[in-house]
C-alpha cells in the first residue's frame, strides 16, 4: 500500500518566505500582522525537513508581496530566509534576506532609561547592527548592545 504525501498547493500571486529558521514562522506572522480579514490564504509549514538546515519553517502568504520594512524586521528573526515573489504560479523575484545595517522603527531598546522609550518623546528607536549572525544590535542613543534572546522576546 502506498503511503499518501500531504502537498502545499502552489499558490497564483504572492509571496513565499522559505528557510524560516525552524519554529520561528508564528513571529513571521507576527510581524507580517497575519491573518488578517483581507488575505484569504495564509499557509505554514513548521519544522519540516531542510537538506541545508536539517528543518525550516515555510509561509506562503496568497496575494500579498512584503515590502522593505517588512522584510526587515524579518531578517532580525530569520536572518536565513529567502522571499519568493510569485506571479501567475511562476517565481518572478527570488532574494535573500539582508539584515541592513541600521534598523530603525522595528524593536525597542531594552534600557528603560533610553530616551527613545520616553512617551512623550518623539523618537525613533534606532540601532546599528554589530553582528549579523546571531544578531546583535547597539542603540544608537544610549549604546545598550541587545542580543538576539532580547530581540525575538520582542516578538513573541
Amino acid at each position: 500500500m502506498m503511503k499518501s504525501e500531504l502537498k502545499i498547493k502552489a499558490i497564483e500571486n504572492g509571496t513565499v518566505i522559505d528557510h524560516i529558521t525552524a519554529n520561528k514562522s508564528l513571529h513571521i506572522l507576527k510581524i507580517l500582522d497575519l491573518p488578517d480579514d483581507e488575505i484569504i490564504n495564509v499557509t505554514v509549514a513548521m519544522n519540516v525537513s531542510s537538506g541545508q538546515t536539517g528543518r525550516k519553517d515555510i509561509v506562503k502568504i496568497e496575494n500579498r508581496e512584503i515590502d522593505t520594512k517588512e522584510l526587515n524586521q524579518i531578517a532580525l528573526i530569520a536572518p536565513k530566509a529567502t522571499i519568493n515573489i510569485i506571479r501567475d504560479y511562476e517565481v518572478i523575484k527570488k532574494d535573500k534576506i539582508i539584515l541592513p545595517e541600521v534598523i530603525t522603527s522595528i524593536i525597542k531598546c531594552t534600557n528603560d532609561k533610553c530616551i527613545t522609550n520616553y512617551e512623550n518623546e518623539p523618537i525613533k528607536s534606532k540601532f546599528k547592527v554589530i553582528e549579523s549572525q546571531p544578531p546583535v544590535l547597539r542603540c544608537h542613543y544610549c549604546e545598550k548592545l541587545i542580543k538576539n534572546e532580547d530581540i525575538e522576546k520582542q516578538f513573541e
